[in-house]
């Protein structure tokens, strides 16, 4: 998962160089804190015996992740490049890739909060 998130962050980056300089401390820097949090929240359920509480925290953080790069598309911020708005708009691509990688992301922290919350599976006796 750790993987994921490293290529998530440098793609993120690379994204969020070319917003518009006005939103350079605020909308910019909560994708950045929100990212780190997800990173950090993952790298916590990974070390911690009982799991339950910081994975919930980690969903929640992720969703926030996932509205705060929605309404960066929402307000056309993907649609800038080198901080002026690029006439090719290649903000719906920069919104589907991110999207996409978020959403690999939330299947993983889905999938890891179910089997953290219905325990392992019991194995099926086989029958002789």
């Amino acid at each position: 998962m750790h993987r994921k998130l490293v290529l998530f962050a440098t793609q993120l980056e690379g994204y969020l160089m070319h917003f518009p300089h006005c939103h350079k401390y605020t909308l910019t820097q909560a994708i950045r804190q929100a990212y780190v949090d997800v990173y950090n929240l993952v790298t916590e359920c990974q070390k911690r015996y009982h799991k339950k509480t910081t994975l919930t925290q980690l969903d929640v953080r992720h969703e926030q992740l996932r509205m705060l790069i929605n309404l960066a598309h929402e307000l056309k911020l993907f649609d800038y490049s080198a901080g002026r708005k690029d006439n090719e708009l290649p903000g719906e691509h920069r919104h589907l890739v991110l999207s996409r990688m978020v959403d690999e992301l939330g299947r993983m922290i889905g999938g890891w909060l179910k089997s953290e919350i219905l325990g392992p599976e019991p194995l099926n006796a086989v029958e002789a």
